[in-house]
């Protein structure tokens, strides 16, 4: 079958309560689709339904519905493509809310008790509602004088998104180039690039004087456009058409690089952006991505 529907449900969620796939299968079919059993790629947890003769649109609204109708507990996750050249050769990421769970300015700013002021610029940044170097160089203002000691300090608050090690063991033990594409700073970046073993990273700078961040970001800063070029440009280089590429975020800066992807995912993202994207994971974690692709869990490679 040329399609294929994945299914992804959260630890506290039922995958089939209510017999949902059989109603699911059955609103494809009133649809005019063919439809395969379900596949499962992890019991009870991840499953996939191929299929035929209704577009990946279609698809997707007709599950929405009937997992509205069934309810329960928990989330799902669905994510329609097509069956063709599914798994992905090309990751290009995001780190903050996405590889790791914090935004590292926040954390910077929370050093010097402005947590609050700047985390409010990079929601509403994140959420396309201001531009985002114009709110890089504000939030980095606020930060003047502060030692440079406080960027190792603040990293050692990092911790991974859940699923982010397996996602990244598993691609890169099956051959994909994993690059990491950061809006934020290549402190961190470079760190969190080694400690998942992508193959590069790169992110924006901050200007050190006497020892202290000066209040400046290096220009030009890397902003939306950056990431849409780094993933062109990383796929050049692996000789690789787009579609054979995976691209994840969470803001505003990641759209135009989720949206030119193969498959762009955006990943408990935020409003405005998960409104956009072509496919979104609101509840489960980053082993979602591999079942997107078809991974089950024996293809898993563990830290």
């Amino acid at each position: 079958m040329d399609a294929v529907l994945t299914l992804i449900a959260s630890p506290d969620a039922d995958l089939d309560a209510q017999g949902r796939l059989g109603l699911l299968r059955r609103a494809l079919e009133n649809l005019g689709a063919e439809t395969a059993p379900a596949d499962w790629l992890s019991p009870g947890r991840a499953c996939d339904i191929a299929f035929d003769g209704l577009s990946c649109d279609q698809a997707d609204a007709a599950a929405r519905t009937v997992l509205a109708q069934t309810g329960g507990p928990g989330g799902i996750d669905i994510i329609a493509q097509p069956q063709a050249d599914r798994r992905k050769r090309l990751l290009v990421a995001d780190m903050e809310s996405t590889l790791i769970q914090q935004e590292m300015l926040d954390e910077l700013a929370d050093l010097v008790g402005l947590r609050e002021r700047i985390a409010q610029i990079t929601y509403r940044a994140m959420n396309g509602e201001i531009d985002f170097k114009e709110a890089l160089r504000e939030r980095v203002g606020l930060l003047a004088g502060l030692p440079v000691d406080a960027l190792e300090q603040c990293y050692r608050r990092v911790t991974l998104m859940p699923g982010a090690e397996i996602l990244t063991r598993t691609l890169l033990a099956h051959g994909v180039r994993c690059v990491l594409v950061s809006g934020g700073f290549r402190f961190f970046t470079a760190r969190v690039r080694e400690l998942l073993g992508f193959h590069e990273d790169q992110g924006n700078d901050l200007e050190i004087s006497d020892g202290r961040l000066s209040g400046r970001a290096v220009e030009p800063i890397l902003d939306k456009d950056a990431k849409h070029a780094a993933l062109i440009r990383c796929a050049a280089a692996q000789h690789l058409p787009l579609r054979l590429t995976l691209a994840v975020g969470d803001g505003a800066n990641d759209l135009p690089m989720l949206l030119a992807a193969g498959l762009g995912v955006a990943f408990r993202a935020k409003p405005a952006i998960a409104a956009e994207a072509h496919a979104r994971i609101d509840h489960g974690d980053l082993t979602a991505l591999l079942y997107a692709q078809g991974y089950r869990d024996e293809e898993f490679v563990h830290p």
